[in-house]
Parts: C-alpha cells; sequence; structure tokens
C-alpha cells in the first residue's frame, strides 16, 4: 500500500479577538481559543499507480490533509504511512520520492530562468547528471516548453510558469505526487494540456497521484476513484460512477423537433427540464434513457436527439448540499 491514513486528526487552536483598541488590550491579559478541527478522524489507502481526486469545498480540510501526507504539518492524532515512511519524520530518503504541487504557491527564482531552479533542485536531490538530462528532455517534450526553459520565470504567463513549476517539482521523478489545484486560474486549453500531462505522468512513470481541484473536469477526465471531504470527515469514497449513480442517477435527454408539439403530450415521457419550441429537455432515470428516446422518434416529428450524463458539477453539488450541516 503506496499511502495508508488511519483515524488522522489535526486540529488548530485559533485565537478569538474583540474588534477595536479595547479589545486588543482585553486579548493582552485574557485570550480566547476556538479548536478548528481541519481534519476529524479520516480514513483511507491508496494503491500504487492510483489517480485519485481528493475534492471538497473550501475549508473542507483538503490541502491540510495533503501537508499532513507530505510531512509539513504534524498531525493531532492517527496515524500515516506513505511509501512505509512516517512523513512528519522527514527523512531524506522520503523526501527524495514525493513531491507537493500548489497551484497557488510558486519555488522558481522571479529574476532567473526556470532551468536554474531545476539545476539546484538536481542537486538537492542528488540526481545523476545522466537520469537528469534524460527526465528534463522528457519532461520538455510532454509540456512542450522547450522554448521558455532559458527564460527569466517573471517573463513567463500564468500558465508558462505552472508548467515550470510542475517541472520543477517532479525533476527528481517522484512516486507520490500531491497536486494541490495545480490548474487554478489557468484559461482552457492550458488546463486541458496540464491534464493530459498529469495522465501521462501517471501512466509512464506509474506514480501515485493525489489531486485537489475545484475545475470538476479536471477530476471526471483524470480520476476514476475519487474522495470527499466535507468540514474534515471523508463522506465519499469510492468510483466516480458510483458517486454519479448514488446521486443523480438519470440522463438528460435533449430533442430538436420539426413540428410544433403539444407540451400536454410530452408530460408522460418524464420530468421536464425546460421546453420552449422547438427544443425539450427531460431528466429521466438511467434504465429509461433508451426506450424513451425511442418513444420521442416514434411519436414525433423530430430534427435531432441526444443523451447525456449529468454534469459533474451538479452530483458534486448535491454531494455538499446533502451532507450540510
Amino acid at each position: 500500500m503506496t499511502i495508508s491514513v488511519a483515524h488522522l486528526s489535526k486540529h488548530f487552536q485559533i485565537h478569538k479577538k474583540e474588534p477595536g483598541l479595547a479589545g486588543s488590550v482585553k486579548s493582552l491579559f485574557s485570550r480566547k481559543y476556538e479548536t478548528k478541527k481541519a481534519v476529524d478522524d479520516i480514513s483511507f489507502e491508496i494503491n500504487e499507480g492510483e489517480l485519485v481526486g481528493f475534492i471538497g469545498p473550501n475549508g473542507a480540510g483538503k490541502t491540510t490533509t495533503l501537508k499532513c501526507l507530505s510531512g509539513l504539518l504534524y498531525p493531532t492524532s492517527g496515524k500515516i504511512s506513505v511509501l512505509d515512511y512516517n512523513p512528519y519524520s522527514r527523512k531524506p530518503e522520503f523526501l527524495k520520492q514525493i513531491s507537493l504541487v500548489m497551484g497557488q504557491k510558486n519555488q522558481l527564482w522571479w529574476d532567473l530562468p526556470a532551468l536554474d531552479t531545476f539545476i539546484l533542485n538536481k542537486e538537492i536531490y542528488g540526481v545523476p547528471d545522466n537520469k537528469y538530462n534524460v527526465v528534463l528532455e522528457e519532461l520538455t517534450k510532454l509540456l512542450d516548453a522547450q522554448d521558455i526553459l532559458k527564460v527569466p520565470v517573471k517573463k513567463l504567463s500564468l500558465g508558462q510558469r505552472m508548467k515550470m513549476e510542475l517541472m520543477a517539482s517532479i525533476i527528481h521523478s517522484p512516486k507520490v505526487l500531491f497536486l494541490d489545484e495545480p490548474t487554478i486560474g489557468l484559461d482552457t486549453l492550458m488546463q486541458r494540456n496540464l491534464r493530459e500531462f498529469i495522465k501521462e505522468y501517471n501512466i509512464r512513470f506509474k506514480a501515485t497521484i493525489i489531486l485537489t481541484s475545484h475545475y470538476m473536469q479536471d477530476v471526471e477526465q483524470l480520476c476514476k476513484r475519487v474522495i470527499i471531504i466535507n468540514h474534515g470527515k471523508i463522506i465519499f469514497d469510492g468510483q466516480l460512477s458510483t458517486l454519479i449513480e448514488k446521486y443523480d442517477p438519470s440522463k438528460k435527454i435533449k430533442v430538436l423537433f420539426r413540428e410544433y408539439v403539444d407540451p400536454k403530450k410530452l408530460d408522460k415521457l418524464g420530468q421536464i427540464d425546460s421546453f420552449t419550441y422547438p427544443e425539450l429537455i427531460l431528466n429521466v432515470p438511467n434504465k429509461k434513457a433508451n426506450s424513451t428516446a425511442s418513444a420521442i422518434l416514434k411519436n414525433f416529428q423530430v430534427e435531432d436527439i441526444t443523451i447525456s450524463d449529468p454534469q459533474i458539477e451538479d452530483v458534486i453539488a448535491k454531494v455538499y448540499l446533502e451532507n450540510k450541516k
């Protein structure tokens, strides 16, 4: 087992202060604290080579969990094993096999080309010259980054900098990769390019990857398994397809009619989302989607008809609402 988490909890003491000068003076003599349970007794296991989506709303405990797994935070309680190491021991042998990429943090030197950071990281991680050259060439091709390696970081666009951040973080070929919002703020094309790179890296290097993202397309296109955390607790852990089946076991049928149809004739087909001639959108149970589509084609003059799965964003929103405290 590459990653094993048993009853992990991480609590923080938060100072509460009254506003204004009087509150500041009072806090010098009498401070009030509140315990924030960022992560509250969670357990899960991840096998070698898995690419798992770790999702939840803001403040759910995602980043705190990743920081515990990477050894940046010491847990309040519980046990963690990553590659058979205790992460918080921060042993060099462990650190050389993992990497944490945070979309809102950077490690590149602003005034220098990213290549200088790569060379520095090569020395820090003790990567042999021959291996470094092979990995650098491979990553450069995968990310199509040949033209920007020697450009000062401050001259790069956000998407280009994110490419360089990824390369700097995996120049030592980590076996475990923690990705915290790697596509945040990027345009649609750059998001797609990074998703393709993450998928390719997972396959080529058999890396174990945990991905957090608020862009559900990242999760939908990369992850077969998802772990959903809310208020510090895991509320779902399983296949993405199972999640969709559990929370929204329906399909949408979109119909374009050639001739006007009396709305009363459509009521028996399914739940009508909207009908503005010539377009009809129906919600029907998964098992009835094909038969309903056949009935529509048989009984009406149809220009076009499509059947689609529910939007993953809508499914996740339902999960959050049903588990809201």
